[in-house]
């Protein structure tokens, strides 16, 4: 099973990069469609337990290319597109809703794959018709009608679903293959907002309210009619009250690295208190950042959507590959030389459970989760500005933090787990 997941998530990367490539033939970049944001989720326990609601942190990253597109917890690659409809095959998460102290035992949030129709018969408005299944072949189909309205600071999309349900999904995910509940038709109705504050910040929100279908509701395993999902928090975007795309400076780049991990934790990392790893755990990374823009705020930021696969070299098993897409920001200053401070939120998916990750989740007594919230700390100089020479100036050298984590237990997502695996590497950038 997981294997099968790598190997799509390794080709929509490698796919996404030759894309970009040649997006940018003309080594000219526009401010993209953008948007990285801290959430709370909140929802209802359709089951009959002691805690009726249970909270998570999701971090959410957007990104709208031409094809390729990020929107929070689903992502997808829009493989055939007309003039008012297209074709994506896609992923998105499905939250499994239960107590939290249970979450890291039954690991069940999972990501549902397939395809999605998208039709716009009207301005403002769309249909769109899905089939999604999960690696174990529990199918559903969503049919979905919504509406756009833009009204100054606000943004906000309503919709109306109809998700109809085999046998197999519901026995696995509401019968919790204790007891055969039944294929069945669930409604819902959403809301999906965003509220321009000021410049790049910008306040996102979302609400779902679903009426679970009859043999949903009749399992004794359910206590629930209703379930209510919301979705609350801010970040930061382009700056969508302009209209037209300006050229910026950013510019593509292409960065390996190779290290070795560290038991530390990143706290101790940055205040220099790492320590040896015994074992000798070693990672290789080959990263391709895509310009988003080159300013927050009007500050001289660099940011970039950046995916990337990781080799986790054999040590006491056999090797591990890991998968990275996220958004990085750099901040360049002159000392006397150019330096660059860097900073990276996203996702990281392995194949296989490293050793040393493994081995800290074995002494905390947690179950490791494949998905996990994903952070890079780097500092690098340029060689140009020491050596001279026209090319040299795109060439940076560098150090790395590459750190999995699941944010304290406050992600649900990410097996409520507390710790993960640092990595210190070296690293050499190039920027196209």
């Amino acid at each position: 099973m997981f294997l099968r997941k790598m190997l799509f998530v390794l080709i929509l990367s490698a796919f996404v990069s030759i894309l970009f490539a040649q997006e940018t033939a003309e080594n000219e970049y526009i401010e993209q469609d953008w948007a990285i944001g801290a959430l709370l989720r909140y929802a209802t326990i359709p089951f009959a337990t002691g805690d009726r609601t249970v909270a998570s942190f999701v971090p959410m990253m957007f990104f709208e290319g031409e094809r390729f597109f990020l929107r929070g917890i689903e992502g997808g690659y829009a493989f055939y597109k007309a003039d008012n409809w297209k074709l994506s095959a896609m992923g998105r998460m499905r939250f499994f809703d239960f107590p939290k102290e249970y979450q890291n035992l039954l690991m069940a949030d999972n990501v549902l794959w397939g395809l999605q129709f998208h039709y716009e018969p009207l301005p403002l408005s769309y249909m769109e018709v899905e089939a999604l299944s999960d690696l174990e072949g529990h199918f559903l189909t969503n049919l979905r009608a919504g509406f756009l309205k833009h009204s100054g600071l606000f943004h906000i999309e309503t919709y109306l679903q109809a998700q109809m349900k085999t046998a197999a999904f519901n026995n696995y995910y509401y019968g919790l293959t204790i007891t055969d509940v039944g294929p069945g038709i669930e409604w819902s109705a959403g809301v999906l907002t965003y509220y321009h504050l000021l410049s790049n910040l910008y306040l996102f929100g979302t609400a779902k309210l679903t009426f679970l279908d009859k043999n949903v509701r009749s399992s004794e395993l359910v206590n629930r009619d209703f379930n209510f999902e919301t979705f609350v928090g801010f970040g930061f975007a382009n700056d969508r009250s302009y209209v037209d795309k300006r050229v910026i400076k950013t510019k593509a780049f292409i960065q390996f690295a190779h290290g070795w991990a560290t038991p530390s934790s990143l706290a101790d990392i940055i205040h220099f208190r790492a320590k040896k790893d015994t074992t000798n755990n070693k990672l290789t990374t080959l990263f391709y950042g895509h310009p988003l823009t080159d300013n927050l705020f009007g500050f001289p930021l660099d940011f970039y959507l950046m995916t990337g696969l990781g080799y986790h070299w054999p040590v006491n098993q056999a090797y591990a590959l890991e998968a990275v897409v996220a958004i990085k920001a750099f901040y360049t200053f002159s000392w006397p030389i150019r330096w660059r401070l860097g900073a990276t939120e996203g996702m990281s998916y392995v194949n296989r459970i490293p050793y040393v990750e493994r081995a800290e989740m074995r002494r905390k007594n947690y179950r490791p989760s494949n998905l996990m919230n994903y952070l890079n700390f780097s500092l690098d100089f340029n060689i140009g500005d020491i050596f001279g020479g026209k090319q040299l100036k795109r060439l940076w050298l560098g150090y790395t933090i590459h750190h999995r984590s699941s944010i304290f237990e406050s992600a649900q997502q990410f097996g409520r787990i507390k710790g993960g695996s640092n990595f210190q590497q070296f690293h050499f950038l190039w920027n196209f």
